[in-house]
């Protein structure tokens, strides 16, 4: 019998993704989460927050990029950006990669997960904290929006999975509060999972932000920790012509900033949806 070290991620009944540990470099029950990290041999820093991934130091930048770079390119003036979530900064830093970013208000609920975060991942966060641009508000995600006067040319949603806290990120009112304080023209951009292990979560959550924003749609990344095939980044905007920018634009705009994932053609290819996934979507914004 094999006497390894493993986690598993407990996230999806029936299957789950087990990693060795090499070494457990923290662990702790903080209030809202049981948070642990571990050193992989393959992922390096391995980030479990209630039985599920979050983030991992070896393809980090394939989520925070697409994430980021998508919305930002696309917009025209994104000056001021607004992160629930994004506890470990990751989103953070590529989103201040962009000098058209005035500033970038992150909403974390968990004192706790950023200074984890900031001790732990300084491999990729650590110009956030240096950056004068940068402000933290440690409160309630789904509340600051409910009741905030600030207003916010971008918006994105790095939440954790529709369960514990996380659930009311993924509710039609919280979408209503996130148009209330969007900018004409803005675009919001939230994690939607997996639509092959979440169909029903996907599905919510599409409906829910068609009945808020006059777009609605998705995009794809493929992400090698978060397993089950493509994860989704729902868009949401009032502008349609944000989704057809020309790739000579995207390319302008993306001028001297340096990426491992995301490129202008990409960014227009990600939106091509396979069949199940553009099915999904379809019945979700038509129901």
């Amino acid at each position: 019998m094999s006497d390894r070290k493993t986690i598993s991620e407990t996230l999806h009944d029936g299957i789950g993704m087990v990693f060795d540990v090499d070494e457990v470099l923290y662990e702790e029950g903080t209030g809202h989460h049981q948070l642990s990290l571990i050193q992989n041999p393959v992922f390096g820093k391995v980030l479990v927050l209630d039985g599920a991934v979050q983030v991992t130091s070896r393809d980090e930048f394939i989520y925070h990029e697409m994430l980021a770079h998508v919305p930002l390119a696309a917009h025209e003036n994104p000056a001021d950006v607004l992160i629930i979530g994004g506890g470990d900064c990751g989103l953070a830093e590529e989103v201040l990669k962009h000098k058209r970013v005035g500033t970038l208000t992150q909403v974390e609920i968990d004192v706790s997960v950023l200074d984890f975060s900031r001790e732990h991942f300084a491999d990729f966060n650590a110009p956030v904290f240096e950056d004068p641009r940068f402000q933290v508000e440690i409160a309630d995600g789904a509340v600051f929006a409910a009741e905030t006067d600030k207003r916010f040319d971008v918006i994105l949603v790095d939440s954790t999975d529709p369960t514990g806290p996380g659930a009311v990120l993924f509710t039609t009112d919280f979408y209503r509060n996130l148009k209330r304080i969007l900018r004409p023209g803005g675009i919001v951009v939230s994690q939607n999972g997996v639509p092959f292990l979440q169909p029903e979560e996907f599905s919510k959550a599409m409906k829910g932000l068609s009945s808020v924003f006059e777009t609605a749609s998705c995009y794809l990344v493929s992400v090698p920790t978060y397993f089950g095939g493509h994860m989704t980044l729902g868009w949401s905007s009032d502008d349609p012509k944000a989704l057809s920018v020309s790739e000579a634009t995207l390319t302008e705009r993306m001028a001297g900033i340096e990426t491992r994932y995301y490129t202008p053609a990409h960014h227009r290819a990600a939106f091509a949806l396979p069949r199940f996934i553009e099915t999904l979507l379809e019945d979700a914004v038509n129901t």
